[in-house]
C-alpha cells in the first residue's frame, strides 16, 4: 500500500520534546521533498517546516524557528520532526506530506489536494 505514515506524537508537559517520524510505505522519498503541518480544533491548518530531497534545504515557520528541527534518512525512508520546548500552542495533530519542493513557509500549500501523498496525522498534546 502506497502510504505515508506519522507516527511519534503523544502528551508531553510544557518545555518537553517529541520527535515525529514520518515513514513512506510503498514508493521512495529519496526524490521527494516532505512537508510538515499540523492543525488545532478551530484553527487553520498551519505549514510548520519542509525538508528538500537532499535535506540541504530546510524552511520552518516563526512560531517554530529554533525549537523544531527537520531531517531525513533516505536509507531509512524516513522524515523526523524533532519538537523541543514544547508549548501549549504546539498542541495539533501534525501530518507530512510529500512534495516536489521545500520552500517558504508563509507560501507553502496547506491544501492537501496539492501534494502526492498526505498521512493519517499524529496527535501532540502539550498540557500540564
Amino acid at each position: 500500500q502506497t502510504r505515508l505514515v506519522e507516527s511519534g506524537g503523544g502528551l508531553v508537559q510544557p518545555g518537553g520534546s517529541l520527535r515525529l517520524s514520518c515513514a513512506a510505505s510503498g514508493f521512495s522519498l529519496r526524490y521527494k521533498a516532505i512537508g510538515w503541518f499540523r492543525q488545532a480544533p478551530g484553527k487553520e491548518r498551519e505549514a510548520v517546516s519542509c525538508i528538500g530531497a537532499s535535506g540541504a534545504a530546510t524552511a520552518y515557520a516563526d512560531s517554530v524557528e529554533g525549537r523544531f528541527t527537520v531531517s531525513r534518512d533516505n536509507a531509512k525512508n524516513t522524515v523526523y520532526l524533532q519538537l523541543n520546548n514544547l508549548n501549549i500552542d504546539d498542541t495539533a495533530v501534525y501530518y507530512c506530506a510529500s512534495s516536489s519542493y521545500c520552500g517558504p513557509m508563509k507560501t507553502y500549500p496547506t491544501d492537501s489536494e496539492e501534494y502526492d501523498y498526505w498521512g493519517q496525522g499524529t496527535q501532540v498534546t502539550v498540557s500540564s
